[in-house]
């Protein structure tokens, strides 16, 4: 919550010094906190039952809602894309918690499947990066029963955050090699790469207060130069160092590494926090490449599936030097 609260703060305080609208933070903020205390309350009352439920009213809303935010769709490149891939990553990380959580053998069977099935819902939906974030959880979260130091795990989930984030500063600097650079540019798109490199001119212009959030979009060339533009640099590192500086990006790392903390930390079984680690990464890399952090949805999620893999259950359950339930063994 203190962290949480750092960041609406300086929301403020960056709106106060040079202008702008904090209100999409705000909402972001308590969103996350909402999703995270019902997710600890949910947690506590059903470990099995409420991330089920989550991972289905994830598949829905992807199917249901197919523009999960009002206004202009730029297209599936700059559009919702990554807010789909983001649900499904975050839906099939709380199927892969239920069945880690559950103590019925015949029912595990069932929630792999479900997890699958997501995998399989992102195909059908065309989203190559939902069937990319999705398989690579439900991956590692079938590797989490073999871990026995979550530690270890979590390291790597913060590595490949940092490699991501790396690899997205390096292009908005044009610090690549040129055959890497190029390679790159295709996926990302050019005007994505330029809405990148807008993004950290903007930050270097105030590096510790930034332009001030919700500023991107009217200082932003790229931006006004595109008729469909929704005003964002459509990346998490990249929005927050140019609208918030250098203690807005420390204070959006900070909330990720508090929730790697958490996960090492809790009372769940390894594989659980493993499984939500790998989906709350998955995550993490989508929104330093995409948009997903601006919608709704998705920061609620993300707060939810948090709060259900760090809750503490009512119903007796291994502890966190487990990596699953003692039924398990026989098998």
């Amino acid at each position: 919550m203190i962290v949480l609260g750092a960041c609406a703060l300086w929301s403020l305080i960056t709106a106060a010094a040079h202008g702008g609208r904090p209100e999409g933070v705000l909402l972001a903020v308590l969103a996350v906190a909402a999703g995270y205390a019902a997710g600890r309350i949910c947690g506590a009352l059903a470990p099995v039952a409420a991330p089920l439920t989550g991972a289905l009213a994830g598949i829905v809303l992807t199917i249901g809602v197919p523009h999960l935010a009002p206004g202009p769709q730029p297209g599936v490149p700059l559009g919702h894309a990554g807010a789909t891939a983001a649900l499904l990553a975050l839906s099939t990380g709380a199927a892969c918690c239920a069945a880690w959580s559950t103590a019925v053998p015949a029912l595990r069977p069932a929630l792999w499947v479900l997890a699958a099935g997501i995998v399989a819902t992102a195909a059908v939906l065309g989203t190559t990066t939902g069937v990319v974030a999705s398989a690579a959880v439900l991956l590692c979260s079938l590797a989490a029963g073999r871990v026995g130091h979550r530690g270890v795990g979590l390291a790597a989930l913060a590595a490949v955050t940092a490699v991501v984030t790396g690899l997205t500063w390096a292009v908005a600097s044009s610090a690549l090699p040129e055959g890497l650079a190029a390679s790159l540019e295709g996926p990302l798109t050019g005007h994505r790469v330029e809405l990148w490199q807008d993004a950290l001119a903007l930050a270097r212009q105030d590096p510790a207060l930034g332009v001030g959030p919700g500023r991107f979009g009217e200082l932003s060339a790229t931006s006004v130069a595109s008729p469909l533009s929704d005003g964002k640099p459509h990346s998490a590192l990249l929005q927050q160092a140019a609208e918030q500086g250098a203690i807005g990006v420390a204070l959006l790392a900070a909330a990720f590494c508090w929730v790697l903390y958490a996960l090492w930390r809790t009372a769940r079984p390894t594989p659980v926090a493993l499984s939500a680690g790998a989906a709350l990464t998955a995550l993490a890399a989508i929104a330093a490449v995409g948009n997903a952090l601006s919608f709704t949805a998705v920061s609620v999620g993300a707060g939810l599936l948090a709060g259900l893999a760090t809750a503490r259950p009512l119903a007796g359950e291994p502890t966190h030097q487990e990596s699953v339930v003692p039924g398990d063994r026989q098998v």
